[in-house]
């Protein structure tokens, strides 16, 4: 099956405003696509439509050609999404909180591949300590940990920038372009500029959401 997700003439309504409406997608392996607009015009809530979360809009979504509601066991197990909130339990350690992830998604936990990924986004010598004695970019890297521990084609990614330093911000750049360049996806917002490289697309929201390939 090929790596594509579809949308066709997708709208969300929001308190009798419409966030958008009339909105295709086309986003395919190989590509890191930046969903770009101001405060208030829908971007979460696009990617929560686009990875199963919410279900209140109009539209049809596709995965590999085939409708959503057929394809979705696939879809779900291809899909690696991050939100704008680390989501990372206070009273476990990292490797603890990678555990129950590694749990949660069917995989071994093993814990020689939880050291690795957290000495990847450098966490080493932090393993055992509580996440709520981390600093806040702390607990981010915790969760993109999960990028390297969870082999999954698909990431849907809502501010994963948000309180890392210019080294992890510099890694987890890199760590997009690679997944893509392997055939993955990435579909993001964040309000850090991204560097200009082939994969990278835009779609901007509260324009009719434009599609801008570069």
């Amino acid at each position: 099956m090929s790596l594509r997700l579809q949308a066709q003439s997708l709208a969300c309504e929001r308190d009798d405003r419409w966030l958008f409406r009339g909105l295709d997608l086309d986003i395919r392996g190989g590509e890191i696509v930046r969903v770009e607009g101001p405060n208030g015009s829908g971007k979460t809530t696009l990617l929560k439509i686009l990875s199963g979360q919410l279900s209140d809009y109009e539209g049809e979504l596709f995965w590999g050609e085939r409708p959503m509601r057929q394809a979705r066991e696939s879809f779900l197990t291809n899909l690696l999404y991050l939100g704008h909130a680390p989501g990372v339990k206070a009273a476990l350690t990292p490797l603890e909180n990678l555990a129950w992830y590694q749990a949660l998604a069917g995989q071994p936990v093993d814990e020689q591949a939880r050291l690795a990924a957290l000495e990847e986004v450098g966490l080493a010598g932090f393993e055992d300590v509580p996440a709520g004695q981390l600093s806040a970019g702390q607990q981010r890297r915790v969760a993109l940990a999960r990028l390297t521990l969870t082999p999954c084609s698909l990431w849907v990614l809502d501010e994963p920038f948000t309180a890392i330093d210019r080294d992890g911000v510099q890694a987890l750049e890199q760590r997009l372009v690679l997944h893509a360049r392997r055939g993955g996806c990435v579909l993001v917002t964040t309000h850090h500029e991204l560097t200009p490289c082939p994969e990278l697309r835009r779609i901007r929201l509260g324009e009719g959401g434009r599609d801008e390939s570069h």
